[in-house]
């Protein structure tokens, strides 16, 4: 499965957000990577603006590019506005919903629980990180001592997150219900998602 295995402290000081995670060495130095330190940069264009937004969610929730237009286009042909659409199908994600749940301590260990195995919806094994779920729907962990543990560690490192209020979590049951799918509110998203539709619609 293809994923970005780079320094990931340069991608969150290129965009000068915390793309995975708190970082006290990005609060100290909030400009971008390179030998010169701090210096003033030229003005983006429209399209390299849509560029770092579309760049910002796409290393956020752990996308390739294929993959990250492919969601796009889902929300394209879907009804509402596409903005909000993508980053619905973007939340519902199976890995992002065991991440929010707690499962796993980051997005990336999160996928790992789900492509191992570790994670059964609606009591069947789903082993596909991009899994879309539905409103009513029932994650829970394996019904075995390692998936168990490793949902229990995961936990335990992720007492400082909610759990967000479109998801329902039984924390001695290890398991979580999607009560209703996520409003724009909600998500909070760390990029604007309407210039990344703008980028996409050039």
């Amino acid at each position: 499965m293809a994923r970005y295995t780079g320094p990931r402290l340069r991608i969150s000081r290129r965009f000068g957000v915390p793309i995975f995670g708190a970082s006290k060495y990005l609060e100290r130095k909030n400009y971008g990577p390179g030998m010169h330190g701090p210096k003033s940069r030229r003005k983006h264009t429209d399209y390299a603006l849509g560029l770092i937004e579309k760049q910002k969610l796409r290393y956020f929730y752990g996308l390739m590019e294929k993959q990250f237009r492919g969601v796009y286009e889902k929300a394209l042909s879907r009804r509402g506005i596409t903005g909000e659409t993508m980053l619905q199908i973007l939340e519902t994600r199976l890995d992002n919903v065991v991440y929010h749940l707690g499962f796993g301590s980051t997005r990336s260990a999160a996928r790992q629980m789900v492509a191992h195995g570790h994670i059964r919806v609606n009591g069947r094994k789903v082993n596909i990180p991009s899994y879309s779920l539905k409103v009513n729907d029932i994650v829970e962990t394996k019904d075995t001592n390692v998936s168990k543990q490793m949902a229990t560690k995961g936990m335990e490192i992720s007492t400082s997150r909610s759990v967000p209020d479109w998801i329902s979590l039984d924390r001695t049951g290890l398991k979580g219900t999607i009560l209703r799918l996520p409003a724009r509110d909600d998500i909070q998203p760390i990029a604007n998602e309407q210039a990344v539709v703008e980028f996409y619609s050039r």
